[in-house]
């Protein structure tokens, strides 16, 4: 399962493509499980992403909901573990843990500051970045703990993906961000959304240049693709988002289309996007698929494919 999916990841003929799930703030993850059932979703897909408490807003744990989803649809599934919420310890016992369950995607992220949370004073832990994790996952790989110490029971291969920002005014320091992820193990690296082509080109660009500074041959970098079919969102997205550039375009296509009404708006904007997720297909077909569970309008995208 997880060999086919890395034997897609980096043969540039084949198609690949994950879809991003949110658990929800209760203690039953099912309901979203069985929507991507019910919709068909799992068929169209090669694996699937279960995020990390994002905006740390507290959620369904990501790594029980990477299995669950991995449970119904023997499809490998990226369990986001961020740096935010765990120590060095607590990391590497989620990845024994997450091991014995046969979860070994891991996708490392430093995760948003503690600040900004739903939970009253809740403190940050960082002992590291996200390349702290990627060390971590590549001594697991080697038999032994963070510490150096063996283990009697060594691990199952675990596979680390790592992301970065599909934007930046000075794009040497995605050169740079690039570089430090690859030379740390990262076998895929995930952007945040783009929104045209001359952006994922570039993205491409720089990601080759990087593989060959860092001497790393065996990595892929995957295009994050967010459907954005209002006009509040992307401009929100253009606004309050690092890392992330919305057209003048888009923007103002959906603006004109907002005059006219909700209909219109939402339609321009699928058009918009079902075009740009063509394209991308085209350029470079290693997509990751975010739509915030908005299953429906994954099911529209995926259907042309």
């Amino acid at each position: 399962m997880f060999e086919t999916l890395i034997e897609k990841l980096h043969d540039p003929k084949k198609s690949y493509i994950t879809l991003e799930t949110t658990p929800r703030h209760n203690a039953d993850f099912a309901p979203v499980v069985d929507t991507i059932e019910n919709l068909g979703l799992h068929e169209k897909v090669d694996g699937f992403s279960t995020t990390d408490n994002p905006l740390a807003k507290l959620k369904f744990n990501s790594i029980i909901a990477a299995f669950l989803l991995q449970q119904r649809f023997e499809k490998p599934v990226l369990a986001t573990m961020s740096m935010r919420d765990r120590n060095k310890i607590a990391l590497q016992s989620d990845l024994l843990g997450a091991n014995g369950i046969d979860v070994r995607t891991v996708l490392a992220l430093t995760g948003d500051p503690a600040k900004i949370s739903d939970q009253p004073s809740a403190k940050g832990v960082f002992e590291g970045d996200s390349t702290m994790l990627l060390d971590i996952i590549k001594c697991f790989n080697a038999g032994i703990d963070y510490a150096g110490r063996e283990f009697d029971i060594k691990p199952k291969p675990i596979y680390p993906f790592a992301v970065s920002n599909a934007f930046s005014k000075n794009p040497k320091t995605l050169l740079k961000k690039f570089s430090k992820k690859l030379e740390h193990g990262a076998q895929g690296i995930i952007t945040q959304p783009v929104f045209g082509t001359q952006n994922a080109l570039e993205l491409l660009e720089l990601f080759e240049e990087a593989k060959s500074l860092s001497g790393i041959k065996n990595a892929t970098l995957i295009l994050g693709i967010f459907p954005v079919t209002r006009l509040r969102t992307a401009q929100f997205l253009s606004s309050h988002v690092p890392g992330i550039n919305v057209p003048k375009s888009w923007i103002d296509t959906l603006y004109e289309a907002h005059k006219k009404g909700e209909k219109e708006e939402e339609e321009r904007g699928l058009t918009m996007s079902m075009d740009l997720f063509e394209e991308i297909k085209e350029i470079h077909p290693k997509i990751h698929l975010m739509t915030a569970n908005r299953f429906m309008l994954a099911k529209k995208l995926l259907e042309v494919t």
